[in-house]
């Protein structure tokens, strides 16, 4: 069986990466602020901590605060993980069922501040985000800031694909053999079950996304393609491309998608459904794998909303770029459309 531990160069929408510079040279050169998708009562069973961190991940705040409260983990929730090498403000929920709040400053240490705490009637789920905002600080920066500033002029207006980033499979794309040895019977636990299924995923819909991005197409409506709304996921299928579904598309209203590869049926038709099974078809034993393990095939936009996008140089070397993403989004997919990193 063949093995997938180096990543491919996934194609550019933009001619790619005409400048070079560095990122995370300090946690405060990456900057996100989760954007909550609705209003904390302050009542309920649940606590929610609005938690700032740096340098820890995820994980290790979720068990570090059900060890505080004296709660099992699972009584712990968060809408997503976020990067290590940055500094973060997320929300947790902790059930508290009849309950008093622990003093939650007393969390407080050199890398975990508590910003804010209140109640709710109802945990946070996965997901349950309006966006995430991003402040980047690329160091070192070297290139022609006329390209740089057209590049940046068009991704505002036409966004970038939607790749999954390259922290979803690991160190030198190690989570994809994981994923292969997991479908020819190798045992492992259920987290990291959870993370070798996601990767393998992620892995067909980039090359997906990499076969359109290079047909010009990512952007663009095919007949029998699903599209899915700005900010939601909710789709519909575009038997017919009239005019007011070509104006959305424009206007950044709807996206393309493409399969998340599991059980279930192809949703879409025509030249689309024959483009992703010829890619799912090359990747055999891993898309068998993925419905052998049960894992219900779902749609993901091609392309990602850079919504507020603003920049600045600092300096010569220096350049800040500000912006909001739709939840599952990464920074990554902008970055390098835009600037070769040294480090990342």
């Amino acid at each position: 069986m063949n093995t997938h531990t180096l990543l491919p160069d996934w194609a550019y929408a933009y001619g790619g990466a005409q400048s070079q510079g560095t990122i995370r040279t300090t946690p405060d050169d990456f900057i996100v602020n989760e954007i909550q998708s609705f209003e904390l009562s302050g009542v309920g069973e649940h606590a929610f901590i609005l938690i700032e961190k740096c340098s820890e991940n995820t994980d290790y705040v979720a068990r570090l605060l059900a060890r505080f409260a004296g709660v099992r983990q699972r009584d712990v929730s968060y809408a997503g993980l976020k990067d290590r090498h940055a500094r973060t403000r997320q929300w947790f929920s902790v059930w508290l069922p009849g309950k008093p709040d622990p003093d939650w400053e007393g969390l407080d240490s050199a890398t975990i501040k508590v910003i804010q705490a209140t109640r709710h009637s109802r945990k946070l789920k996965r997901g349950s985000l309006a966006g995430n905002q991003f402040i980047i600080r690329v160091r070192d920066w070297v290139g022609d800031k006329a390209v740089l500033e057209q590049q940046l002029q068009t991704i505002k207006v036409q966004g970038v694909p939607n790749y999954f980033g390259t922290q979803r499979f690991g160190r030198e794309g190690a989570n994809i053999d994981k994923a292969i040895a997991l479908f020819s019977g190798e045992k492992v636990s259920r987290n990291l079950r959870s993370i070798y299924l996601s990767a393998a995923r992620s892995y067909l819909f980039n090359h997906i996304l990499s076969k359109r991005v290079t047909d010009r197409s990512w952007n663009q409506v095919l007949t029998g393609d699903v599209l899915m709304f700005d900010n939601s996921h909710s789709f519909f299928k575009a038997d017919i491309v009239d005019e007011s579904i070509l104006k959305r598309v424009a206007q950044l209203d709807a996206h393309p998608t493409a399969v998340l590869w599991g059980k279930g049926e192809s949703q879409t038709g025509a030249e689309v459904a024959i483009l992703e099974q010829q890619i799912i078809d090359q990747f055999h034993d891993i898309a068998q794998g993925l419905c052998a393990f049960g894992v219900d095939q779902d749609r993901r936009a091609l392309r990602s909303h850079i919504q507020n996008l603003h920049w600045q140089f600092i300096n010569d070397s220096s350049l800040e770029l500000s912006f909001t993403l739709n939840p599952g989004c990464y920074a990554t997919a902008l970055l390098r459309e835009i600037v070769k990193l040294d480090n990342n």
